[in-house]
Parts: structure tokens; C-alpha cells; sequence
């Protein structure tokens, strides 16, 4: 098989695939993905990935190797990760498929530790080239934008996602991978098939009800206070695109198999429970997040302002004009260890017992009380998605460090410790990580120019 060929059968969807071609693709794209992977973050964290940790079905582990490399790796690692996601879906529905059974299964793919069983079942079983007897469907110009089969399709769709969005988290309690990968890959996959089945519909216009699908389960999540705009926006790079990735196999099944919905249904009930094992099983580890600005005064000069500082200007920063927590000034109660140091945000208060007071070298706090971290865009008053409500993410502890460069110079670096109760962590700590390095910089800058301001 040429090069050409083999990349149009990994990135396309152009027929089925042979259980060789299956078995040597998945073989030789998990040792590029790992060869790229641990090159890039021995080069940039100087830690090693190991093999045991590649394989491993928890993404939290993943994403602390790329603590201490710079802010972009992490989002640079998801963005290369999400063709390979892409390939193992698409061969995986359509291996099933030439291998004779349902290409739903294909889909479990996906799904951690279950998905080894299922790659080495679809290399083993010998093709039916039989099984692929396409169904008849009538052509693309006969369909109607927003005919019935569309509406049956955006409908079943939409209570696909409302159920396990209801019962993973008022249920379950956890905003993990099912709920984030899962529900709208599988969401798509449901519109793509039922748009596609009794119509062909052309490329375009499947995307395109993909892309609807994902626009009205946000805007019903808005409408009934469920979510703000805010997580939402930050969701859509993530759920996007496999609600489209979705949509398009789901074309490619109804056009190309005779598989029918009955098997979606046991997928249905799988989800749920997937989310309640995942609620059970998932870590929560604890992240650090180091910011550094270099000031040209003398340690001595930096720490009074360290302790407490004044108000800050007004935030220009979009970040903080979106309605993300932002600092204002500090305060503290007392001196020493046991001070009681009060950080003022736009939403609240973080107050900070003082566990460390090293003039002018080291103070260490704990957190003890924490605000919401954001205000919500919403056309209602108040919002109360439960990741907010129980603060899903939570500052643990920080610290300031002052370091003397000599010259009158110091190094002062910012640090926050913290947990997110939010899966798949590989994607929503490059948030949090980004939120804190803004929070960060809008203070240590702060601080340096009232350092190195004249007296």
C-alpha cells in the first residue's frame, strides 16, 4: 500500500480495513505517538515518559510530566493527540465492520482499558468483505435541509446528551471523560446515522447538523442555568470537534452497512454507568503552577510588597474582562506564622494562613477559604452548575519565593498548588494552568512595579 493510499485510509473514509492493515497502523502510530511524545517532554521538562504511564488509561498522570515546561506544550500535546484520536475511531468502526459485526462496537475504541480488548479483538477477526452490503438510500437531492429525518435525528441527539449530562452529574456527581468525549462523540454519531439512513446527505450538511446538535444542547445547558457561557466556550474545542468526528462516521455507517440502532441503546445504558465507575475510579492529583518575574530591586525591597500590596489597576487583560476571578489587592492580619493573609479577588476572598515566613526569602500559605473562580455570562441572575458550586477546582496552597541575583536584582517566583475535579485533566488543567499564570502575572507584575517604583 502506498503512502497516499495508507493515509487515506487513517485520516479518510474510504471503505473498510483490512484486519492487516488495522493491526500494522495501530502498531506503528502508538510507537510514533510515544517516540514524538517522550522526545518532546524530556525536551522541554527533562522528565522521561514511561511506557507504563503511555499506555495508562489516566490522562491526569500524562499531564503532570508536563509541569515545569512552558505554558503552550500542554496545548500543543492536545492538538497533536487529536488526529490520532481521530484515525483509532475511524478504523476502528470501519474494521468492525469488515469484520462482520456491528460497527457501533468500533466505538469502544475510546473507552480506557476496554479499548486494548477491543483493538486486539478487530485484528484478530477475519474479514467479511460481505458484511459491507450497503443498504438503500435515496440520493443527496432529494434531501430536504430540515426534513423529517433531520428533525428525528437533532431530537434523538439532544436526548442523548440531556440523559447522560443529567445523570452523570446530578447522579454521579463527576465531570469525567464520558461526559466530555463519550456524550458528544456519540451524540454526532446518533444525528450522522439517522440524518444519513433513509437520505444520503451530502459531507457538508452533516457537519453542519453536527455543529447545530452541539449549538442547541449549549443553548438549552444556558437556558436552564445549567451553564454559563463561559464553560461552555471553553468546552467547544474539545466537544466540537467529536460531535463532527461523530456525525461523519455516523454517515459512513448508514451509508455503507446495514447496522441499525439497536445496538446505540446498550450504549445509551453504558454511558451512565461508565460514569458512575469513572466517578469511583478517577485521581485527583495535585497540580503546581510557577510563574517568575525578574525585578530590579533588592529582595529586601520586593517582600514588603509580597505580604501586601495595594489596589491594582483596573484589569485590561480580555482574560479578566470575560468575568474570570481577578486580583485586586492583599491585606494581612498579623506577622509571622499564623498571620492570616486575606487575597481580595472580583468574586471574593482567598484567605491564606501563613505557614512559612522566611524575610525576605520564602512566605508559604495555605488556602482555607476560596471563591468562585469565575462570574458566569448567563441571561439568568444567578447560575449553578455544580462544578462551581463545589469547586471543582481548588487552590491548596502557594507560596513566594525571592531570590537574590546580586546587582540589587531579585527573582520572585509565584507558586500554586492545586486539584481539579474535572476529566479528561490532560484538557481541562491547560485551563486552569492558563487562568493561573494570568492571575500570576497580574500580581507579580504588580509587584515589581511597586518595587522598583522610586520611594
Amino acid at each position: 500500500m502506498n503512502l497516499i493510499r495508507w493515509m487515506h485510509v487513517c485520516l479518510g473514509l474510504d471503505g473498510p480495513v483490512d484486519r492487516a492493515t488495522y493491526a500494522a497502523t495501530g502498531i506503528g502510530l502508538a510507537v510514533l505517538k510515544y517516540a514524538v511524545e517522550a522526545a518532546v517532554i524530556n525536551a522541554f521538562t527533562g522528565k522521561t515518559l514511561p511506557l507504563t504511564t503511555f499506555v495508562s488509561p489516566s490522562l491526569a498522570v500524562r499531564a503532570e510530566l508536563l509541569q515545569g515546561g512552558p505554558e503552550w506544550l500542554g496545548w500543543a500535546m492536545f492538538l497533536w493527540s487529536m488526529p490520532f484520536i481521530w484515525i483509532a475511531l475511524s478504523m476502528s468502526v470501519r474494521r468492525a465492520a469488515a469484520a462482520g459485526i456491528d460497527p457501533w462496537f468500533g466505538v469502544t475504541v475510546l473507552l480506557p482499558v476496554v479499548n486494548v480488548v477491543t483493538m486486539a479483538t478487530l485484528a484478530c477477526l477475519p474479514d467479511r468483505p460481505a458484511a459491507l452490503a450497503p443498504p438503500s438510500t435515496a440520493p443527496a437531492a432529494a434531501a430536504s435541509r430540515w426534513d423529517s429525518a433531520v428533525m428525528r435525528a437533532l431530537a434523538a441527539a439532544l436526548a442523548v446528551g440531556v440523559t447522560t449530562f443529567l445523570v452523570g452529574i446530578y447522579a454521579f456527581k463527576t465531570y469525567g471523560a464520558v461526559l466530555f468525549f463519550g456524550t458528544p462523540l456519540l451524540m454526532g454519531m446518533v444525528a450522522g446515522f439517522l440524518a444519513n439512513r433513509p437520505v444520503a446527505r451530502s459531507t457538508s450538511a452533516t457537519v453542519r447538523l453536527a455543529s447545530i446538535v452541539m449549538f442547541c444542547a449549549g443553548g438549552m445547558l444556558l437556558a436552564f442555568a445549567y451553564e454559563g457561557l463561559i464553560c461552555l466556550m471553553m468546552a467547544a474545542p474539545l466537544v466540537m470537534p467529536l460531535s463532527i468526528a461523530g456525525a461523519l462516521l455516523g454517515k459512513w455507517i448508514a451509508e455503507a452497512t446495514h447496522a441499525t440502532m439497536a445496538h446505540v441503546f446498550s450504549v445509551l445504558i453504558a454511558l451512565p454507568l461508565l460514569a458512575g465507575a469513572e466517578s469511583l475510579t478517577t485521581t485527583r492529583p495535585e497540580y503546581e503552577v510557577l510563574t517568575v518575574v525578574e525585578v530590579a530591586a533588592p529582595p529586601e525591597a520586593v517582600w514588603r510588597h509580597v505580604v501586601a500590596f495595594p489596589d491594582l489597576p483596573e484589569p485590561s487583560d480580555w482574560f479578566f474582562r470575560c468575568g474570570i476571578a481577578c486580583p485586586m489587592r492583599a491585606r494581612i492580619d498579623g506577622a509571622g506564622v499564623g498571620a492570616v493573609r486575606h487575597c481580595e479577588f472580583s468574586t471574593g476572598d482567598f484567605v491564606e494562613p501563613i505557614t512559612v515566613w522566611d524575610e525576605p526569602q520564602r512566605l508559604a500559605f495555605d488556602v482555607r477559604e476560596q471563591p468562585d473562580p469565575m462570574v458566569e455570562f448567563s441571561p439568568w441572575r444567578r447560575v449553578h452548575p455544580p462544578h462551581l458550586h463545589d469547586q471543582s477546582l481548588k487552590s491548596r496552597r502557594g507560596e513566594f519565593r525571592l531570590v537574590d541575583l546580586g546587582n540589587g536584582r531579585t527573582r520572585l517566583e509565584g507558586r500554586t498548588w492545586y486539584t481539579f475535579d474535572m476529566h479528561p485533566q490532560a484538557y481541562w488543567t491547560l485551563w486552569a494552568h492558563f487562568s493561573i499564570h494570568r492571575i500570576h502575572r497580574r500580581v507579580l507584575n504588580h509587584v515589581k512595579q511597586l518595587a522598583e517604583s522610586p520611594r
